[in-house]
């Protein structure tokens, strides 16, 4: 065993050391971790900056417009528009479609042929008939030359009876076969009627295998094909059409919408509305009450009232959906600055209160307003907003405040 004890070893000091390079140039030591400090801060900014820029929702925006006054709106409803003309033209007869000379979207005058049926049993029946009549007319000409003949020998007869030369029954029997002619022309006058009745049914029956339009219109639904049975009554299980097409009239387009019943007291005939489709919402058509209907729907509570539009347009078609704002009669003075009107889908209500989204320089700003009357697809704002800003008008609720937004081009 040796005496010499060996020392603790002490911590390593050697990693202090300072390079003789940085000792001769102390800039070297002092700046090149603060550059790259400088330039992971960069890096990590422009990063942070290009990924909230990709967040930033894209957003529809509308300018809002002042109210410029007009009639007091009273009361809103819901309907549809609807021709006060329109049918479904189909066959007086049971028959297959020869023809058919019609398609959606065509325009067709009164009286327009819209399909043709198989006719040739109809024409066999109409050929029967005049022949009948044919047969009975020729027959009265035979009747008629055999009544000259038995007039002549009843002159003769009676001439030999004044001068007491034949018996009195001769004379009888050539008043009787005269009198009997003239019962059977008379008889045969009548068939001759009968026959031309048959004549004129069979006529009505090959005229009924032509199908035409009873007004002018366009027609919107093609029901019947070449080769299909139709018939004015379903039959057949199914497989036979009971209309050939349908015909609306444009001209009498109106609109027809429930009101409540507690509200019609509000309504009258001839009172002025605005009416907007649901495919042109920022389309305002004026319009006009024509009719009340007299009764209520007991289920819904509502009754039925029409409005006749003021003037039709190409863009108004049938089955359109439709809201209407019935008006008051008399107009109300321009309204006062700040009061606007703005879309329904721009409005965020929560809670019994009303907030827009105002866009300013990149970002939206939620701002509080006060509602006064619904127009339409639009609601006046009485207070929050001035004549010109501009406001999201698609998903309002997806937004917060302060959000940056970019406006969709």
């Amino acid at each position: 065993m040796s005496d010499v004890t060996e020392r603790p070893r002490g911590p390593d000091l050697s990693a202090l050391r300072i390079d003789e390079r940085a000792r001769r140039d102390p800039k070297r030591l002092t700046w090149r971790p603060i550059g790259a400090g400088l330039a992971a801060l960069l890096v990590v900014s422009a990063v942070l900056w290009f990924v909230l820029r990709e967040k930033a929702p894209e957003i529809e925006v509308t300018t809002v417009r002042a109210d410029k006054g007009g009639r007091s709106a009273l009361l809103n409803a819901s309907g549809y528009v609807t021709p006060r003309q329109r049918a479904t033209i189909a066959a007086k007869i049971t028959a297959r479609v020869n023809e058919i000379h019609v398609d959606e979207g065509m325009y067709v005058e009164a009286g327009q042929v819209l399909a043709k049926l198989d006719d040739s049993d109809a024409r066999a029946r109409l050929g029967s008939a005049a022949a009948d009549r044919d047969a009975t007319a020729a027959t009265l000409g035979d009747l008629r030359v055999n009544l000259e003949n038995a007039e002549r020998e009843l002159r003769r007869v009676e001439e030999l009876w004044d001068r007491k030369l034949v018996a009195e029954q001769a004379r009888d029997q050539a008043r009787m076969a005269v009198d009997s002619l003239r019962a059977r022309i008379a008889v045969a006058r009548e068939q001759i009627g009968a026959a031309e009745a048959r004549v004129k049914v069979a006529q009505q029956d090959l005229d009924n295998c032509t199908v035409r339009a009873p007004f002018s219109g366009i027609v919107v639904s093609k029901d019947a094909q070449r080769g299909e049975m139709v018939s004015p009554v379903s039959a057949g299980g199914g497989f036979t059409r009971t209309g050939i097409a349908t015909i609306v009239d444009m001209g009498s387009l109106e609109i027809e919408v429930d009101v409540n019943e507690s509200y019609i007291a509000r309504v009258r005939a001839g009172q002025p509305v605005t009416a907007v489709l649901d495919a042109y919402p920022d389309w305002q058509i004026p319009a006009k009450v024509r009719t009340v209907i007299p009764t209520a729907d007991r289920q819904k509570a509502t009754v039925k009232v029409r409005a006749a539009f003021d003037r039709l347009d190409p863009r108004i078609l049938p089955d359109m959906g439709v809201k209407v704002t019935f008006l008051g009669e008399e107009r109300s003075a321009p309204t006062a600055a700040g009061r606007v009107l703005v879309p329904r889908t721009a409005l965020l209500e929560e809670g019994g209160a009303a907030a827009v989204f105002v866009h300013r320089e990149g970002r939206v700003e939620r701002r509080a307003v006060r509602l006064g009357q619904a127009r339409g697809s639009e609601h006046e704002v009485i207070a929050g907003l001035s004549d010109g800003e501009q406001i999201v008008t698609i998903g309002v609720k997806a937004l917060r405040d302060g959000q940056a937004a970019r406006v969709k081009r």
